[in-house]
């Protein structure tokens, strides 16, 4: 616990559990969120090859996993470490720069 907390740069227990704890939520919340909204956007199944299909899926997922992340983040007051979790993300992605 102590090598997680300090490479986290975190001090307390309670805070290691609330931090596996959003990120426990964010991973099923982003499925059950991920899935009316690909719907919505109109990518199914019968319309795409299965490849393709399952490569917008996992795209859509990843999206809106982000963003739950950073809610969740805030709701249980770990914004500012859970912000520094999605620009590491954004940047191995290449999506955001240094």
């Amino acid at each position: 616990m102590e090598k997680l907390k300090q490479r986290w740069g975190i001090k307390s227990n309670f805070q290691i559990f609330v931090i596996l704890w959003v990120f426990s939520i964010t991973g099923t919340s982003s499925l059950y969120v991920s899935r009316p909204l690909i719907k919505l956007l109109g990518i199914h199944p019968e319309k795409l090859a299965p490849v393709l299909y399952w490569i917008l899926f996992i795209v859509v997922s990843l999206i809106v996993y982000q963003f739950l992340l950073l809610f969740f983040g805030w709701l249980f007051g770990q914004f500012d470490f859970f912000w520094n979790i999605v620009k590491k993300m954004l940047k191995r992605l290449r999506i955001m720069r240094s």
